[in-house]
Parts: C-alpha cells; sequence; structure tokens
C-alpha cells in the first residue's frame, strides 16, 4: 500500500496554528481518510491519503 500526498505545509507554522491538520480534517469531513506525516528531511508536515499500489 502506498500514499498520495495531498498538499505540504512547511513546519515553522506560527505558535498554534495546525494548518496542516486543519487541511486533514477538511478532507476528512469530505470522506477522505486524510493523515498528517511529518517528513523530517524537509522539515515539513504531509497531508497524505492512501492509495493501492497500482494508482
Amino acid at each position: 500500500m502506498g500514499a498520495k500526498v495531498l498538499e505540504r505545509f512547511p513546519a515553522g507554522a506560527p505558535r498554534g496554528s495546525w494548518p496542516a491538520e486543519e487541511y486533514a480534517a477538511r478532507r476528512r469531513a469530505e470522506g477522505q481518510p486524510a493523515t498528517v506525516v511529518m517528513d523530517l528531511e524537509d522539515d515539513a508536515f504531509l497531508v497524505v491519503v492512501p492509495t493501492s499500489e497500482e494508482d
């Protein structure tokens, strides 16, 4: 199983701001199984959804 990146957010958001989590919550409200993961190499949060290997 793979994952598709829907959006990237820099990790340096202002204190109290969670743009990646808010974006993922909106996608989940639309029915997409969005999850937030951290890309340590790029210091960014990624919003991803699972995909099958064929996608």
